[in-house]
């Protein structure tokens, strides 16, 4: 089964220095009906206007993944971590027993514009973490994060993988989900098909008892996005 969550049908939030789009339910925006889905909380389309950005502020128990789309963030933490993330870096962090940090706009003149996603752990209490890596543009799936680094890949606190998906115009593959029971889709850019389901820019698909999809670009442009594995 795939349930669609439109991209039009986010939810919206404008403070002026930030535009954001709301997957799921986050700080002003409420919707009983998309609260997240298995172990995905967050997913945040963030557009950050230059020199500014989120102060200093607390997490608990929490898997904050960030992937930078265009721009750079200035990311600092009570860990001792002070890094530049350019667009194309995953960073993922670790809020275990609790962590404080602050990410800016890194440019005094060009926007910032980010994917901002949250992670349940299944453990909870730990020590706080932080990891950061790029994973280039090679066409097909690149895995990005698994519960145990395989791969040379970021660690989650969670049953759970994330993969990016890059399909030139014509392009297609079969998925097969390898671990978890759901699946969650992600475009950033493009027109995906999933089996016999057309998703844009922006849209995100929920998707139970299916083991296998096939993904194909159905559009002129490059399709980009990432797929979660979840518990």
């Amino acid at each position: 089964m795939i349930l669609v969550r439109k991209a039009a049908e986010r939810g919206v939030a404008n403070f002026g220095w930030l535009q954001s789009k709301h997957s799921f339910s986050f700080g002003h925006y409420y919707d009983p009906k998309h609260m997240g889905f298995s172990a995905l909380r967050v997913i945040n389309d963030d557009h950050v206007a230059p020199s500014a950005g989120f102060e200093t502020h607390g997490h608990r128990d929490m898997e904050i993944i960030s992937y930078v789309l265009k721009g750079e963030i200035a990311h600092k933490d009570s860990e001792g971590n002070v890094q530049v993330l350019p667009a194309g870096e995953f960073q993922l962090m670790s809020a275990g027993r609790g962590i404080f940090h602050s990410e800016f706009n890194n440019s005094a003149h060009d926007a910032l514009a980010f994917l901002q996603i949250w992670v349940e752990p299944n453990i909870k209490g730990t020590v706080p973490g932080y990891q950061q890596k790029n994973f280039g543009t090679t066409e097909g799936i690149t895995t990005i994060v698994t519960p145990d680094g395989e791969g040379s890949t970021l660690q989650i606190k969670q049953d759970a993988k994330l993969h990016q998906l890059i399909l030139t115009a014509g392009k297609g593959l079969d998925f097969d989900r390898s671990i978890g029971e759901h699946v969650y889709i992600h475009v950033i850019q493009g027109e995906l098909l999933v089996n016999e389901t057309l998703l844009q820019a922006g849209d995100g698909a929920k998707v139970s008892q299916l083991k296998n999809m096939q993904l194909k670009n159905k559009g002129e442009t490059q399709v980009t996005a990432l797929i979660f594995e979840l518990p």
